[in-house]
């Protein structure tokens, strides 16, 4: 039902019941607050900071960068704050579309899925990187 079809003075539930869609809210803002601060840390310690020219890392400086405990918490917090940043932003763009809850929950867990294995990747890339150091 579109709005244009709904009698004047109806109310209509904006969310599915079932919905949680402050708290993806919440989490959606929180994790772009975390973002923000994250890739700006991510930039200025892998661009600003180097002394070569165009502000790039060699491989070896890399792996230095990476072996660094405090760098390794800050890159694998940017690797979780991205993650799910992106699964609550394509689920809120699919659920524009209204689907029904059978659908929603196979979106759900897909996007848990797909989520999950992206940070397991990500990751196994920052330990492995760190390990070579």
């Amino acid at each position: 039902m579109s709005v244009a079809e709904v009698p004047k003075g109806t109310r209509v539930a904006l969310t599915h019941p079932e919905d949680h869609s402050a708290r993806s809210w919440r989490w959606t803002a929180g994790t772009g607050i975390a973002l923000v601060a994250l890739a700006t840390a991510h930039i200025v310690a892998q661009h600003f900071t180097v002394h070569q020219t165009g502000g790039l890392r060699t491989y070896h400086e890399v792996l230095q960068y990476v072996a660094s405990p405090v760098m390794f918490v800050i890159e694998c917090g940017f690797l979780f704050a991205v993650t799910i940043h992106a699964m609550l932003g394509i689920r809120g763009i699919v659920l524009d579309f209204d689907l029904n809850p059978q659908t929603r929950r196979r979106l759900d867990t897909g996007l848990w899925a797909l989520g999950t294995l992206t940070i397991i990747y990500g990751l196994a890339l920052l330990t492995t990187l760190a390990i070579r150091a």
